[in-house]
């Protein structure tokens, strides 16, 4: 479903305080306060909390694919090109919405929500049809070798970009970046992480297997 202004006001406020405090911490009491809004525009919109919950997914599942199949679909790029920008809008998308991820993380009983579960099934399966498809057309091409793991290739951008949000305090301190305000070291990781899932990227699709 399409989600008014009012609408994504509370699923963003709502997902700051889950990620921050857990789903059994967070009342709907708190969202609205933290919204400025009246309780029952909650329920008027949602119906309750898990309804919300469930929303958060919903949207930023809806946001991504939108995004990908923009990318996947448009024939002023290169096969490799549509890979870069994959790589790009992922990244973009973990630094801008880390209380999405933190979340997901935070949230072990996640699938016991059976829809979010569907969701999210549904989303990963629809974000690999999409990397295939390019895969393939560059494969159709000559430009990518024959047999990539495409599956293999997502779940190593993912691990990558998931490992780098849980443990970027770790890479501050140990680096001696402790210092650097946040949206400076974000803008840095940004760049060094575009660059070292591009280069794999590209050894992966282009260079054969001994």
């Amino acid at each position: 479903m399409d989600y008014n202004e009012k609408q994504v006001q509370i699923i963003e406020t709502a997902e700051k305080l889950f990620a921050n405090n857990g789903f059994e911490g967070t009342s709907i009491r708190d969202i609205a306060q933290e919204a400025g809004i009246n309780i029952a525009m909650i329920s008027y919109y949602f119906g309750s909390k898990e309804k919300l919950m469930e929303a958060i997914f919903a949207y930023r599942i809806k946001t991504t694919f939108l995004k990908m199949e923009n990318i996947i679909n448009n024939d002023n790029y290169t096969p490799f090109q549509k890979v870069e920008k994959f790589i790009e809008h992922y990244i973009d998308k973990m630094f801008g919405n880390q209380c999405f991820y933190r979340l997901m993380m935070r949230e072990p009983y996640i699938q016991e929500f059976h829809n979010i579960s569907d969701l999210v099934y549904e989303a990963k399966k629809n974000n690999l049809e999409l990397a295939k498809k390019v895969i393939h057309e560059g494969q159709k091409r000559g430009e990518f070798r024959k047999n990539v793991d495409v599956g293999m290739m997502i779940m190593t951008m993912i691990g990558t970009a998931n490992h780098f949000v849980t443990t970027q305090e770790f890479y501050k301190r140990y680096n001696n970046m402790l210092e650097m305000p946040q949206v400076e070291f974000e803008k840095h990781m940004r760049k060094k992480l575009y660059h070292h899932l591009k280069t794999l990227f590209k050894s992966i699709l282009t260079h054969e297997e001994k």
